[in-house]
């Protein structure tokens, strides 16, 4: 079952070694098979002696903190694509062209794209039209069921793993920390496959990085919507700061939609900040964090592109104290074919429309012909859409007084109960739909988190 695992998703990485059976092995065989034990061992990539030397490299090394990275495409399903391919294209950059160690880089995705049957060029994965392949080489260190926010937010914390690569941040005080997180958001959410992070709980672990010097200096690039509501109140304090996609009450927006593949290649926020670090390569340490943000904040139209906490210190470092030496040299990777990925813009759509927008596009396409599959999809979404409102506007009206169901269904309110914001949301995911496989939710949703601002969680459970 290992090896059939391994042989399906060809960039799976373990620390484990499958022990094998043989009768009466010769000493030969017996090295042989210690050999062979500790390729496996290290990883079931390729690259394993390119690692090994890495290692070397890193354990040699003198002068200041390290650079860690951390990258987590959260999502599932070949229709949310773009997560993945944002996350393998930085994963290129940071290793073929920046020179970060791939010790020093922790992947966290589904991988359920590039060998996925809807996709028509299988093991490639790209992030724009006509772009390279960024999925070669990539490694990816949890997987499937490991991708979780306990797993996320314990690799933060550095503690022991037990499965995947079983890599976790072994950052200190002198290190510098790099978070990209791509998925969907709602009020205080980020999600994952099958759980939500939610912001008390981020919160928390922040914190305690902080208390625990786990850093020197940390930046978040978060492409989510209403990512703004995960930071907004984040200290100026504590040497973080977190650079947006979209402010606490809008959305993120998808962009780049390919007929070949039927989906929406790239996130416009990502693609564009992506897009910016590839035009100044090799000269990184020539733009601050403060520049690229407001740089990518004028190229990101479709949404509000925010920055939050230290906005003294980490504003003013040169964004290759986060994302790598502006000097390395790349290796296997064409920065003119890369320089290539630009976001389109008349294929642009909201985040929690990305669904429907996906499967009318491909209903469009096979035009005079009707798929009655395809046809009966968008009609259960577009019906599941408008129970979600009726839901949604019961449970406030058996909460607060009929004639206060506009204040609630107005505008996203900031979060003064995180704690609320966690049990409500949680509980609605929970029982009703969740946003991984009805983004449109994440429209009305904040209904709820309003209520927790007026009335106690409790109360509001019972509805």
């Amino acid at each position: 079952k290992f090896f059939a695992d391994v042989k399906q998703n060809p960039h799976y990485t373990s620390n484990s070694c499958t022990s094998l059976q043989f009768s009466q092995p010769s000493f030969e065989m017996r090295i042989s098979l210690v050999v062979i034990c500790l390729l496996v061992g290290v990883s079931y990539s390729s690259s394993s002696v390119e690692s090994w030397l890495e290692t070397a490299k890193e354990e040699t090394s003198t002068g200041g903190g390290k650079i860690w990275a951390v990258l987590v495409a959260g999502s599932s399903g070949f229709w949310n694509y773009r997560h993945q391919a944002d996350v393998c294209h930085l994963y290129q950059l940071l290793t073929r062209k920046h020179g970060i160690p791939r010790q020093q880089i922790i992947v966290m995705m589904m991988n359920d794209i590039a060998y996925n049957e809807e996709n028509p060029t299988p093991g490639v994965i790209v992030n724009a039209l006509h772009g390279v392949d960024v999925y070669e080489g990539t490694m990816i260190d949890y997987m499937q069921g490991d991708v979780t926010p306990e797993n996320f937010l314990n690799i933060l914390m550095g503690r022991r793993m037990g499965y995947g690569s079983m890599k976790t941040l072994r950052s200190g005080p002198n290190d510098y920390v790099f978070v990209n997180f791509v998925d969907h958001g709602d009020t205080g959410i980020l999600g994952f496959p099958n759980d939500e992070l939610h912001l008390k709980d981020l919160t928390a672990t922040l914190n305690e990085m902080h208390e625990q010097k786990r850093y020197k200096q940390m930046l978040w690039y978060v492409e989510a919507c209403f990512s703004g509501s995960m930071f907004q109140n984040l200290s100026p304090d504590m040497n973080i700061t977190a650079h947006t996609a979209a402010n606490a009450e809008e959305s993120s927006y998808a962009c780049v939609f390919d007929k070949k593949r039927g989906t929406y290649l790239g996130d416009c926020w990502s693609l564009n900040w992506l897009n910016n670090t590839e035009q100044i390569f090799p000269h990184l340490e020539q733009e601050t964090v403060e520049e690229q943000y407001e740089a990518v904040k004028k190229l990101t139209t479709e949404s509000h592109a925010m920055i939050y906490g230290d906005l003294d210190v980490i504003y003013h470092e040169p964004i290759s104290t986060f994302l790598g030496n502006g000097d390395a040299v790349a290796s296997g990777y064409d920065s003119q074919e890369v320089s290539d990925f630009s976001p389109v813009r008349e294929a642009s759509v909201a985040t929690p429309d990305a669904l429907l927008d996906t499967l009318r596009r491909r209903q469009e396409a096979l035009l005079p012909e009707v798929d009655e599959k395809l046809e009966a999809k968008i009609h259960y979404h577009e019906e599941t859409e408008q129970k979600v409102q009726e839901v949604l506007k019961e449970i406030v009206l058996r909460v607060a007084p009929e004639g206060m169901l506009a204040a609630f269904q107005s505008s996203r309110q900031s979060i003064y109960h995180p704690g609320c914001n966690k049990e409500v949301l949680s509980a609605f995911y929970n029982t009703c739909w969740r946003a991984q496989k009805h983004p449109y939710i994440t429209k009305y949703t904040y209904w709820l988190s309003n209520l927790c601002n007026s009335y106690r969680s409790e109360e509001i459970l019972q509805a």
